[in-house]
């Protein structure tokens, strides 16, 4: 396992992944993939956080973003552009402060904010620890009667300190899949 390969899938700037995790929050993946292409185009050549901002209820509509997800999009590109969010610094952040920064914005909770630490910028040490994938894959590596607690899991992830994220990539692909699976 090659925790380089395993993340090469987030080829984004920081401002397009996180883009990317609020349209496909709760949707199935073709249905996000149609929606952040649209968005996208939408965007085009544009500052991605200056044509979400002009952008019109009508026009996010029209893309296929819900309310909820139009708003946390307009509230990513408002504290991108008026400095709240430092997408620029997040990399020099600690974990802790990065994940504050990145769970103020409407709609990044807990596990976007550890995927985008562990993803986007390849923090060695991130376990998405309540992640259902991760709890499964812990369950069978441990052979538990009973999938263990994110508190549990968190536990036993002690003994893994400071290569938590090489320890995620084994447990996602333990379970067939290197793709991380959402609660």
């Amino acid at each position: 396992m090659d925790l380089a390969s395993w993340r090469a899938r987030w080829s984004l700037d920081h401002f397009g992944s996180l883009a990317r995790a609020i349209v496909g929050q709760q949707i199935a993946t073709r249905a996000a993939a149609a929606i952040f292409g649209r968005l996208q185009a939408f965007i085009g050549d544009r500052d991605p956080a200056s044509a979400i901002a002009g952008a019109s209820d009508t026009e996010l509509r029209g893309i296929g973003l819900s309310g909820n997800k139009a708003a946390s999009l307009r509230d990513l590109a408002a504290r991108t552009l008026d400095g709240r969010l430092e997408l620029d610094r997040l990399g020099d952040l600690s974990d802790e402060e990065a994940h504050q920064q990145l769970t103020a914005v409407r709609g990044i909770g807990s596990w976007t904010a550890e995927m985008f630490l562990l993803g986007q910028l390849g923090r060695p040490d991130i376990l998405p620890a309540g992640d259902l994938g991760i709890r499964r894959a812990v369950q069978q590596a441990y052979d538990l009667e009973k999938m263990p607690s994110e508190g549990e899991v968190r536990r036993l992830s002690e003994a893994w300190r400071p290569h938590r994220s090489l320890a995620t990539a084994y447990l996602y692909s333990s379970l067939g899949s290197p793709s991380p699976a959402r609660r």
